[in-house]
């Protein structure tokens, strides 16, 4: 691992996580809109969820691989896909429809505005919850790098613990602010709660210990 001090050269496996953290910034949002019930129960969670475990995962991996400083870059850089996404929207919300697609498919029109001008209060939401939740897990998961060791089982171990803390708080910022007062949120903000903190146990360590052997593997590949 770099010191925080050292300049990073973009390595295969950096450029690829900056990509696929990109993207996962647009459509965590696009996603949210979605509610997915937790079977058996009748617990909801917002679909974005997904997408923003993955966002987790590679800043977690950045920070374990580059330091904590450049993942929080990443994190205050990942506002521009967020922004230009946002902007992209609204221009294409406010451009009229082709006279084709009013005429023969004013079902499809109707759907695709009805969500889409909706989204604001997710594009809202999803900035404070995104910004607070990253740079929290970042922090945790490197100040108990001295405690539980830098080994693959103190990996899992500390991605585990700073993503369930991150992700309630998360949760509760995000589902407040996105649907409060739109319906009746305690069942999908202890879904989303519920979901988070499981996966963050079950999956995330996972995914954390692969991404850093990938981006190993990458980068030893592009020697």
């Amino acid at each position: 691992m770099t010191t925080e001090n050292q300049q990073h050269a973009i390595t295969r496996s950096l450029l690829f996580m900056l990509l696929l953290y990109g993207g996962m910034t647009v459509v965590a949002g696009v996603l949210a809109y979605k509610q997915v019930q937790l079977w058996p129960s009748n617990l909801a969670v917002e679909a974005g969820i997904f997408a923003f475990l993955i966002l987790v995962v590679i800043s977690s991996t950045v920070a374990q691989l580059y330091g904590d400083k450049l993942a929080n870059r990443i994190v205050w850089w990942g506002f521009i896909p967020l922004g230009v996404s946002s902007a992209l929207m609204t221009l294409v919300l406010a451009l009229p429809a082709s006279p084709e697609m009013v005429q023969f498919r004013p079902d499809d029109l109707a759907a695709f505005e009805q969500v889409h001008s909706q989204l604001w209060r997710v594009w809202l939401a999803g900035p404070a919850a995104y910004l607070v939740s990253l740079l929290l897990n970042i922090w945790l998961f490197s100040k108990l790098r001295g405690t539980s060791g830098d080994g693959t089982w103190g990996l899992m171990v500390r991605g585990a613990i700073a993503s369930a803390l991150s992700q309630a708080i998360d949760s509760v910022i995000f589902i407040t602010l996105a649907f409060y007062g739109e319906f009746a949120i305690k069942e999908l903000l202890l879904g989303q709660m519920l979901a988070k903190i499981v996966l963050s146990f079950l999956l995330v360590p996972f995914l954390i210990t692969g991404f850093v052997k990938f981006a190993r593997w990458l980068d030893r590949a592009e020697t």
